[in-house]
């Protein structure tokens, strides 16, 4: 098999104690075993001693498994989980300052509202735009408005929930994997229980 099809997105939550160190040690973990982060959100919880950090990062299915299981080995983490196979809600947060020119501002306008955007700021040459989604929604809203002019742009990256437990005789889109097995001093899971992690 390709590594095409061998290689796929992968999103991890991880719940930790909020302690100093502990995002340096999860980036250094992938930084050491190869893989690039293609975003890395750290945000607190309702719990004032525990943060969410969600991380998204391509390879294959065998490596990653043995960083989930690495990465549940850390101190300080108390859970993770991987959202592969699993029927989530993702969101992305993005800020983009766009050149507008009185002649194009009203189209830029227009293409905002297409993707239900909304703008924040206005000057006379710019816009600046606030718009949330998946990152498939942000990157078709990105090459749209490209040739306008991108002056700055910045985004949060992604976060990540499992979706709510359906009515009983509903399917959902995706199945749960199978749960992986917990190693000493810390859990790990690949079939989503919404309790399992706070929303962060």
């Amino acid at each position: 098999m390709s590594d095409q099809y061998n290689t796929m997105k992968h999103v991890i939550a991880a719940l930790v104690h909020n302690e100093a160190g502990v995002l340096a040690r999860v980036a250094g973990m992938f930084a050491a075993r190869g893989f690039n982060i293609d975003s890395l959100v750290v945000g607190r919880t309702e719990d004032p001693k525990l943060s969410r950090m969600t991380i998204v990062v391509s390879g294959d299915m065998a490596a990653l498994d043995q960083v989930r299981k690495q990465l549940a080995k850390v101190v300080e983490v108390v859970k993770v989980v991987d959202y592969v196979g699993t029927d989530y809600v993702e969101r992305d947060l993005m800020l983009v300052r766009i050149a507008t020119p009185p002649e194009t501002r009203r189209e830029v306008i227009e293409v905002a509202d297409l993707f239900r955007a909304r703008v924040v700021d206005v000057g006379h040459q710019e816009l600046t735009i606030e718009m949330s989604g998946t990152e498939e929604k942000i990157e078709a809203f990105i090459d749209l408005i490209q040739p306008y002019g991108i002056v700055e742009l910045a985004r949060t990256g992604v976060i990540a929930m499992a979706r709510s437990e359906k009515a009983p005789g509903k399917t959902p889109r995706r199945r749960a994997t199978s749960a992986a097995n917990i190693p000493s001093g810390a859990s790990e899971d690949n079939g989503i229980d919404p309790t399992q992690l706070p929303p962060g």
